[in-house]
């Protein structure tokens, strides 16, 4: 009765005053991921209290990324509400491609949102998108393997350690792999997780000059480290393993250790979901020669494209899923372990929420200590952790995410797959006027 109560309930508190007589169909685009996945689900209440409708666009990262870049650069109007991160919102904003989102109200409680989350969907002050949830990175791992092997996970391992693991309790016979890493191309795939492994190896991806460092020694290390790691304890067929792929093989016993999102935590730890919901541990993301920059800072969040013609009732639709009743509508009802994480004060104050999730406090402070601005061992000047904070970065990302894959499949050596990434990142960097 109680979760009958709260979602007929929550959602008519949440949209007093919409009115039925100008219904809309809005076109939302959005990724795959289980928490997106969920607010599907409920959405319905909405569309139920508003009249208004939802046409759903759900597609995997990549190709949401390509999709949603390529129509609000040209102004294409196929979405009213669009699913993107803390990289693209203050630079779409600043292009004048997004609805700036700062005018819910303050019933909405803006200030109940972590700040650093607000000024990494905001431009100049301006807030160009409202998060969903919110995230780092740390390492999960099978605690009952650690356990069986006598091996203890330190407070945070270097990668050094994590190939000793991984070595250590890779049974490809009885189908547990040794790690399961992202191998999938893309600067939000594969790039994520090499990316922060770069910086704990000392490098980055520019000097103070903007010259593109990914021939450096530290670069060749990191890469040569992920290919064999990938290729002596992985699982099979890992150039094509993303966070998704990773998450189902993890939950399914089949990983050892996965250094990967926080916010999976909800999906690893649900019984519902997860064979290993009792069996699984998390300690910080690994480091190596520094720890700066070893756990990732990432917010998935709804936007709203300048070429929306429904505006005001994306705006409806975007306060009721990102609003602290939101939230507690998915915990009444889907269990509060699956609760969106790391947005709201609010959340990590609810003792239903804390109790449920045994990582919720651990998720929270490795996402405020994440600091983009002081992410590399030597000086640069971009901020960002996983990627760099300039227009240009989409593409070299995904170029060197592709070279990258080419090298852990074989296609290429990792210092030929460096040299024609360096070659192809000068190139890009000089026609955009960064360097001569």
């Amino acid at each position: 009765m109680r979760r009958t109560l709260v979602a007929a309930g929550l959602t008519a508190a949440l949209l007093g005053g919409t009115s039925l007589a100008s219904a809309e169909t809005i076109t939302i685009a959005t990724v795959n991921n289980s928490d997106m996945i969920i607010m599907q689900n409920l959405s319905s209440q909405w569309e139920e209290d508003t009249g208004n409708s939802i046409e759903w666009v759900v597609l995997e990262e990549n190709v949401l990324r390509q999709r949603v870049t390529t129509d609000i650069a040209t102004g294409g109007g196929q979405f009213d509400i669009i699913t993107i991160g803390s990289y693209e919102a203050p630079i779409w904003g600043e292009q004048g491609w997004l609805v700036a989102v700062d005018d819910f109200g303050d019933d909405y409680d803006y200030d109940d949102i972590f700040e650093s989350v607000r000024e990494g969907l905001s431009h100049d002050g301006t807030l160009y998108a409202v998060p969903f949830y919110a995230e780092s990175s740390f390492t999960f791992y099978r605690s009952d393997l650690f356990e069986e092997a006598g091996i203890e996970m330190p407070e945070q391992p270097t990668y050094d350690q994590l190939m000793e693991f991984a070595a250590e309790l890779h049974d490809p016979d009885n189908q547990i792999y040794g790690t399961c890493q992202r191998g999938k191309p893309g600067w939000g795939e594969n790039m994520a997780f090499v990316g922060p492994m770069v910086n704990a190896f000392g490098g980055r991806w520019f000097d103070e000059e903007w010259q593109p460092q990914l021939t450096s020694e530290p670069w060749v290390n990191a890469v040569n480290y992920y290919v064999e790691l990938m290729t002596n304890y992985g699982p099979p067929g890992v150039s094509s393993n993303g966070h998704n792929e990773n998450r189902a093989l993890f939950a399914s016993g089949n990983c050892a250790t996965w250094v990967d999102a926080t916010s999976a935590a909800g999906y690893i730890f649900n019984p519902d979901e997860s064979r290993v919901a009792d069996t699984t541990s998390f300690t910080q993301a690994p480091k190596q020669v520094t720890d700066k920059g070893a756990g990732w800072f990432w917010a998935w969040s709804l936007a709203i494209p300048s070429s929306s013609q429904q505006v005001d009732t994306a705006k409806d639709f975007m306060q009721w899923a990102t609003s602290k009743e939101y939230i507690e509508l998915v915990g009444e009802t889907e269990g509060w372990v699956a609760a969106p994480p790391g947005t709201r004060h609010s959340t990590y104050e609810n003792e239903e929420y804390i109790k449920a999730a045994p990582f919720a406090e651990f998720v929270r402070d490795a996402m405020l200590a994440a600091d983009p601005a002081d992410a590399t061992l030597e000086p640069v000047p971009y901020t960002g952790i996983q990627y760099v904070a300039i227009p240009e970065f989409q593409g070299i990302g995904t170029m060197v995410g592709q070279n990258v894959a080419a090298a852990l499949t074989g296609q290429m050596t990792v210092e030929q797959a460096l040299e024609t990434s360096q070659a192809a990142t000068e190139r890009t960097m000089r026609q955009a006027g960064y360097i001569d």
